[in-house]
């Protein structure tokens, strides 16, 4: 189905340096990029840009506006989202979504991957040792940093920068001017490996969906669309908040299978029971 085809990745931040190789070897597909294509027009991670959808309708978007730049009926895109972990409480989180569509075939096949590992983080510095002390924490200068006087509404703004003596003479700047600077991790993938490596894990992790076939239709990508919870307590019973089953759901024959017990175990321990640890 893919095989010799051109797929265009939709990326203007070095993301086809992780996409590329995991998606030429598993489905002999041609990658190619987008002429003149600016993925920054759908928002940016600092601001200058509102980015006004979700982050997989901006993927979503990122897709179809760079298959209207050319003859392409095969593109692939990525948007990331960072912030709190949904559930471990002062934990940053990067959260990729990545999306495949196939026009030619009335495929789209989409993943996340929710990772701790990143280098996220912001805040206002006045004083070099301030200064420092951040760049030392977010593993500078392997990993860029954006500087800008406030942290919104904002007058002047450096991005990508991987140099001291620039991170150095754009704080004095800022100081000298404003008396206050304020930075933040520059999470664009090109200035973060960080990121590309939970992009590339969201890559293979799409890979195995796209070729996880329906057992009804044969379409590609067969996968979890929704989580049931209601894992009984070993206790006493009850049906506890752990996830009982997985549904999976072809998007082509709308097929679904529900497969319980995902993690392996039939019971949850009574620790995380609602009635019995109230």
């Amino acid at each position: 189905m893919f095989s010799g085809r051109k797929l265009l990745i939709a990326t203007k931040h070095d993301k086809e340096k992780v996409i590329a190789p995991v998606f030429e070897t598993e489905l002999g597909v041609t990658c190619v990029l987008p002429e003149g294509f600016d993925t920054d027009e759908l928002g940016t991670f600092c601001g200058e840009i509102e980015r006004k959808y979700d982050p997989i309708t901006t993927a979503r978007n990122k897709c179809l506006l760079a298959m209207e730049s050319g003859n392409y009926d095969l593109a692939i895109a990525s948007e990331g989202s960072f912030g709190p972990h949904p559930s471990l409480f002062f934990v940053p989180a990067d959260q990729e979504f990545l999306i495949f569509i196939d026009k030619k075939n009335g495929l789209e096949i989409s993943v996340s991957e929710l990772s701790t590992d990143t280098n996220f983080d912001a805040r206002e510095v006045n004083n070099q040792a301030e200064l420092d002390a951040f760049a030392k924490s977010v593993n500078f200068p392997s990993h860029g940093i954006i500087i800008k006087d406030t942290r919104d509404n904002f007058t002047e703004l450096r991005k990508g920068i991987i140099n001291q003596n620039e991170l150095l003479s754009t704080f004095e700047h800022l100081i000298l001017k404003y008396g206050k600077a304020y930075v933040e991790t520059d999470m664009r993938a090109l200035y973060n490996p960080t990121r590309m490596h939970v992009i590339q894990k969201a890559c293979l992790k799409l890979i195995n969906k796209i070729k996880s076939a329906c057992p009804a239709c044969s379409s590609p990508g067969f996968g979890v669309t929704d989580a049931r919870k209601g894992l009984p307590c070993d206790l006493c019973g009850f049906p506890t908040r752990s996830t009982l089953s997985y549904i999976y759901t072809c998007q082509k024959c709308h097929f679904e299978r529900e497969e319980k017990y995902p993690n392996g175990k039939q019971t949850e321990d009574a620790a995380h029971c609602d009635l019995c640890n109230p």
